[in-house]
């Protein structure tokens, strides 16, 4: 029987909880703009991308494996969206990560921080078997998109 798990992490970034959150709304243009290196596109495939049961299809860069083993597309659905509260969730619903994970799902909030903001990533998962190591590599890849994003909003 394959395990799951949970993974969470906090960032502190210097920009403001609605910068940050503006442009975690806005992936599918502000990343592929941010992140060239990484992210090849973000298209949207159904929905506003905003909403609730929008779907977007990400195409990672050629070559990139720091964020897992030949991992080039994921299809990801919003399953939550509190604007208020800046959170977002959603779910990996198609792509090569799902050949290791039956069910991987994120969510992210961004939150007032003394002159900056707190962004906490969760991932909710369970592997497809044993042999499947947890997922910290994404933990850490969310981590270091959080502070890379920041310092690109920084310089904007």
């Amino acid at each position: 029987m394959a395990s799951s798990g949970k993974l969470e992490v906090e960032v502190e970034v210097k920009s403001t909880p609605e910068k940050f959150w503006d442009s975690l709304r806005n992936t599918e243009t502000v990343f592929p703009k941010a992140f060239p290196d990484t992210y090849k596109s973000i298209e949207l495939v159904e929905g506003d991308g905003k909403s609730i049961g929008s779907t977007r299809l990400v195409k990672f860069a050629e070559g990139i494996y720091n964020i897992g083993p030949m991992i080039t597309t994921t299809k990801e659905r919003i399953d939550e969206v509190d604007e208020e509260k800046k959170v977002v969730g959603y779910s990996v619903i198609e792509g090569e990560l799902l050949k290791f994970f039956k069910s991987f799902k994120a969510k992210v909030g961004v939150a007032p921080k003394g002159d900056g903001s707190l962004v906490t990533w969760t991932c909710d998962y369970e592997k497809t078997n044993e042999e499947v190591p947890a997922p910290e590599l994404f933990k850490d890849f969310a981590v270091k998109t959080f502070h890379d994003l920041d310092a690109y909003l920084l310089k904007a």
